[in-house]
């Protein structure tokens, strides 16, 4: 399982993150709209979160190129953090996990507030639900912006479908990528785990790619 997980993270990482290769639904259109209006934001401090795969990392690089933001990620957080974090109007924390001493993303909010900054804190449960122990961090936790994002939609899915197996030239009739859709787990683990048995499939073990093959995997 771990090396499947990795897999998977190898081939979230090699999506192209800009907008043009972001497909809005219902299911992330207030995150992305939240996005796209920056910096016309209601608080300066904005919490998008959603599962694994869910397109967080792919935001956040649109925000980092709409705003020259400094990306951090979760495991670069450290007492050394604040000489970068002075030098940008806009930060990104992404894959937040609160495993760390939380004085510090309590100095990075003051400091967001105090130089009038911009902050995007990426996490797989929300902000305010995470479990702060420090009672002023629990307070600051519940004064962000949050943005959910759902598990996708028919359309969503049939985006995220199309556009991977295009990617890996797999081409598949509309038929069956409908017969996915109506059968495949709405969580994004799920559907991207589908892609790599498909391409697995289709690049090692030269098989062809039937209906009878996608009713084997899913």
């Amino acid at each position: 399982m771990r090396e499947l997980n990795q897999l998977l993270l190898d081939l979230d990482h090699k999506k192209n993150f800009n907008d043009h290769d972001y497909y809005v639904s219902k299911s992330n259109y207030f995150a992305f709209s939240i996005i796209d209006k920056w910096p016309k934001w209601e608080k300066k401090i904005l919490n998008i979160y959603g599962e694994k795969f869910s397109g967080k990392t792919h935001l956040a690089n649109i925000f980092r190129s709409k705003s020259n933001a400094l990306l951090i990620n979760n495991s670069n957080i450290k007492d050394d953090i604040f000489k970068k974090v002075k030098l940008f109007e806009s930060i990104i924390i992404d894959d937040f996990k609160n495993n760390f001493d939380e004085k510090i993303i309590y100095s990075i909010f003051n400091l967001v507030d105090q130089d009038n900054k911009y902050l995007l804190i990426n996490s797989e449960k929300p902000f305010n639900e995470i479990g702060f122990k420090l009672p002023d961090m629990i307070s600051r936790s519940k004064n962000c912006l949050l943005a959910e994002l759902e598990s996708p939609d028919d359309d969503l899915i049939f985006a995220i479908i199309i556009k991977n197996f295009s990617d890996r030239q797999i081409k598949l009739e509309k038929k069956i990528i409908e017969f996915i859709i109506n059968r495949i787990d709405r969580s994004y683990s799920k559907i991207y785990e589908f892609i790599y048995k498909i391409d697995e499939l289709s690049l090692k073990k030269k098989k062809p790619i039937n209906l009878k093959t996608i009713k084997e995997i899913l």
